[in-house]
């Protein structure tokens, strides 16, 4: 499949918003720089449009760290709730054709995958709430290990009462109030 690309004006905005972003929210990445992250950016055209993707979808993607041995910038969704764009998704392509009675329009899997974005995990997603306190009122699904899915659920985490909490479900429920959170390494 070919590379999308986005229009200059498309692009010129994105960078507008994640400097601003960046700049903004600095403690989630003191010790980066903007322009290297910009130059990365720039000659990465199919990453970029992943991360248009997740703006667009409300996910207020920004930088959350570097890693050195790949030489990759991370990128999270940094919605102070669950972003918007994704709700009402059951877990995966299973779950989905399992879901007899008002199945939903797609999976989580299936659109991280079409966004080319991976679902956080536990790990990464415990890591975020260190940033902030994010699904103070939503709840995001994330990356479920294969024993789990194999008995039919799937991990969703939140954070109440001062708490980052994970929680299992089924793998075929979907709500309005929860959606999923990505990374993007770049």
């Amino acid at each position: 499949m070919p590379t999308k690309k986005l229009k200059t004006q498309e692009k010129e905005n994105l960078f507008k918003i994640l400097q601003t972003r960046f700049e903004k929210n600095i403690n989630r990445h003191f010790k980066l720089d903007w322009s290297k992250i910009q130059s990365k950016l720039e000659a990465s055209e199919d990453k970029l449009y992943s991360l248009f993707q997740m703006e667009e979808t409300g996910g207020e993607p920004d930088v959350v760290g570097f890693n050195e041995k790949t030489g990759e910038y991370l990128f999270y969704d940094c919605s102070l709730q669950t972003p918007a764009g994704r709700r009402n998704l059951c877990y995966d392509k299973k779950a989905l054709e399992n879901r007899k009675k008002f199945p939903p329009k797609s999976s989580v899997e299936q659109i991280a995958q079409e966004m080319k974005i991976e679902l956080l995990d536990e790990k990464e997603y415990r890591f975020l709430q260190t940033l902030g306190d994010f699904d103070t009122k939503t709840s995001s699904w994330i990356k479920t290990p294969a024993k789990i899915r194999e008995l039919g659920g799937a991990l969703f985490g939140d954070f109440r009462y001062g708490q980052t909490f994970v929680y299992h479900n089924g793998a075929d429920s979907y709500y309005s109030s929860r959606a999923f959170r990505a990374c993007l390494r770049i």
